[in-house]
């Protein structure tokens, strides 16, 4: 085990789909893995492993924040050898045309956080695994998914005042959204010589903040997204 993750060596399957809510992971294990186990409630951060079409996945949460994703997605890669490690989360659109339920495919992320200023000398850019990103964006076009590949933003900051106005500067610059963990899965990952993707599914538009997805729809709705990243990680 690890400091954060009770499970024991081997219990960890080499691929991870890491959703943020421990009810995720909960309805993702309980929904498309057979002979699924815990192996992880150490705070209600909530782990499985099971079989999903024959082959051995894993699904952990990892808290809200950068800094509790560097954690686990440390913890996943350094202490338990995970290789291929997908994040399935939520985001709000920076895009007008944007829709609920549309799918983005982060291919680099731009950050408000400073978690990588305590180890290296200038700034890191957090890239995706270009196989994963190249797979995942196969499968949603034969899928027919809505979906966007491109920049997205980890804010530190969920509640931001002039919003709008805020996320515009960003979206000059070519980003599709914003969430709050993608700058340290894929530095995790990078660290430690894993695979990493973050898909983002998009529960609220920047420009139409009145429309939203329920908190139920969050953990039970997001099925295209979640069986993207389940074939996509075991591809």
């Amino acid at each position: 085990m690890s400091t954060h993750i009770s499970a024991a060596p081997g219990e960890v399957a080499e691929s991870v789909i890491i959703p943020g809510d421990p009810l995720r992971a909960k309805y993702i294990a309980e929904t498309y893995l057979t002979d699924s186990v815990r192996v992880n409630e150490i705070r209600n951060t909530w782990g499985y492993t099971g079989l999903y079409k024959g082959q051995r996945v894993s699904v952990m949460s990892s808290g809200m924040g950068a800094p509790s994703m560097l954690i686990y997605a440390t913890e996943l890669c350094r202490d338990y050898g995970c290789k291929r490690l997908i994040r399935v989360g939520t985001a709000g659109g920076m895009r007008e045309e944007m829709q609920l339920g549309d799918i983005v495919l982060s291919q680099a992320v731009s950050t408000t956080s400073a978690i990588n200023e305590y180890d290296l000398p200038g700034h890191y850019a957090p890239v995706a695994d270009f196989e994963l990103l190249r797979r995942a964006a196969e499968l949603a076009k034969e899928r027919n998914l809505r979906f966007y590949v491109g920049g997205t933003l980890t804010n530190d900051h969920f509640y931001v005042e002039n919003k709008l106005a805020y996320s515009k500067r960003w979206e000059k610059y070519g980003l599709l959204a914003s969430e709050q963990e993608g700058v340290a899965l894929y530095t995790a990952a990078a660290l430690h010589g894993a695979r990493a993707l973050m898909m983002l599914s998009i529960v609220t538009n920047l420009y139409r903040p009145e429309e939203t997805v329920s908190d139920h729809d969050k953990e039970s709705g997001l099925d295209s997204m979640i069986k993207l990243a389940l074939d996509t990680v075991n591809s």
